[in-house]
């Protein structure tokens, strides 16, 4: 019985720990110990599981946590029409209705990304974009996006991680991730397909953080260069309004 009241215990305190981020998106360890009233090292080891498990996710730069992808995944199951991926649909719709491309919402994963909501074109030729499918970081335009505007920390983890397609040369995929911070989005041209090109705006929250890479993606015979530095100011705009209704 003892037992049984330790696991509930333990439960518990991990729900609490969760509950703290109703409040605040990011929590440094000895904030929430003193928010729970629990001891440092108690915490710590919820901490560790929680993030083994995808709940909570620890930025090794400033050595603060925020909620994970895990959580994402388990709103996808609930019936509710207030979150985040929904709340986006309508400027998604506005977006790929005023450029006639597939708009897309990419994640960061590790060292992958992960298509999180998406709108499909309406034109004959299309690239259609399946909600939940997981992508390769060293490719594509909201790659070089989600990589651009994470710190430096993060960005040496992600070119060390074995998945890392290492014949990129690193001093100009670097030169060129400035580029992107300088005018405030990036293209692909063929990268990872043929015949596919891509725009990509980043989304920031209230605070200023990173929290989503916005996406069109088409044809390159559509999406030319020229097209797509047309279609950036267009872009950034919804990306803008993107992250004002994040909750």
């Amino acid at each position: 019985m003892e037992d049984g009241k330790s696991t509930v215990r333990a439960v518990d305190r991990a729900l609490d720990i969760l509950l703290c981020f109703t409040s605040k998106t990011d929590w440094a360890m000895t904030e929430i110990a003193e928010h729970v009233g629990l001891h440092k090292s108690t915490v710590h080891r919820m901490l560790a599981t929680l993030e083994e498990k995808g709940f909570v996710e620890r930025d090794r730069a400033t050595d603060r946590y925020h909620l994970g992808l895990k959580v994402w995944e388990l709103s996808a199951n609930l019936s509710r029409t207030d979150d985040q991926a929904t709340i986006w649909l309508p400027e998604m719709e506005r977006l790929r209705d005023q450029l006639g491309e597939t708009v897309s919402i990419y994640v960061r994963d590790g060292s992958e990304r992960i298509r999180m909501q998406a709108v499909q074109s309406n034109q004959p030729v299309r690239r259609v974009a399946p909600v939940g499918v997981r992508l390769p970081l060293y490719a594509g335009a909201s790659s070089k996006v989600l990589i651009a505007y994470s710190d430096p920390v993060v960005q040496e983890s992600i070119f060390g991680d074995p998945a890392w397609l290492y014949s990129i040369d690193l001093d100009q995929y670097k030169q060129q991730l400035e580029e992107i911070c300088v005018k405030g989005y990036a293209t692909s041209f063929e990268e990872r397909e043929p015949g596919a090109a891509a725009l990509s705006a980043p989304i920031f929250d209230r605070n200023g953080k990173l929290a989503a890479a916005l996406s069109i993606s088409g044809p390159a015979s559509r999406l030319t260069m020229d097209t797509m530095n047309k279609y950036a100011p267009i872009m950034m705009e919804s990306a803008k309004r993107m992250g004002i209704m994040i909750l």
